[in-house]
Formats: C-alpha cells, sequence, structure tokens
C-alpha cells in the first residue's frame, strides 16, 4: 500500500529549490527515486534526499510547475522540511524572489524574524 502523496505547487525555478534544499543541507538529486513507507519508491524528475526514511520527489507537470510528492507517514518528511513542506517552501520562494531581484540590479538582504518567516529587504543601485 502506497502512502505517496502529491501536492500541486508553484515550484517554476529548480535551481532555486536546488539552493532551498541545500540551505536545509539536502541533495536535489536528478532522476530517482523517492524512498517511502516499508520500501516503496515514487520515481522523480528530481528527488529531495531527506535524512530519515522517506524523500521527496519533484516532478513535472503538465502545466510546466513542478509537483512535490512525498509520503507523509509518522512524520519524518514534516520533521525536516516542516508542515506541508512549510520550511523548503518558504526558503524556495526566498530564493527565488532574491534571484530575481538580483537579475533586476537590487541588492538583497535577509532578516529572520522572530516568528520564523523570513524578511527580504531589497536596495536598488
Amino acid at each position: 500500500m502506497s502512502h505517496f502523496t502529491t501536492i500541486q505547487t508553484q515550484i517554476k525555478d529548480i535551481e532555486s529549490l536546488r539552493a532551498a534544499s541545500a540551505e536545509l543541507n539536502l541533495a536535489l538529486l536528478q532522476n530517482a527515486d523517492a524512498r517511502g513507507f516499508v520500501g516503496t519508491t515514487r520515481h522523480g524528475d528530481y528527488v529531495v534526499r531527506l535524512k530519515g526514511p522517506f524523500d521527496i520527489a519533484v516532478n513535472q507537470q503538465p502545466d510546466g510547475t513542478f509537483g512535490l510528492t512525498t509520503d507523509w507517514w509518522n512524520g519524518h518528511v514534516e520533521q525536516e522540511v516542516g508542515k506541508e513542506y512549510g520550511r523548503l517552501l518558504q526558503l524556495y520562494g526566498v530564493h527565488k524572489a532574491s534571484k530575481e531581484a538580483r537579475r533586476k540590479g537590487l541588492s538583497v538582504l535577509r532578516q529572520p524574524q522572530r516568528n520564523g518567516s523570513i524578511k527580504l529587504i531589497l536596495v536598488g543601485a
């Protein structure tokens, strides 16, 4: 029995996802299999290799964005990337926004907030 669940996301930039994964000390592998419950696997165009027993498969959807699929059983994935991928998606957004700002010639300052959010300050030249 598979426990894998896919969540539609707005992941459009694999390099920003790679940077977010690296910030969490996780590898983003290309063309790999994600581990799930009792040895089940799910193939991914990319796979976020977690430290625990499960991984996250990242597959391109028909609309060109990427969906995230994982086995949520027993909280292993949530411990590493947050509830519903919260920390991973937050860092993806930070890296994507920073990349776009720098592309437009802006400097980016990051300020972690007490509530766990991250404030980005964009400064023009």
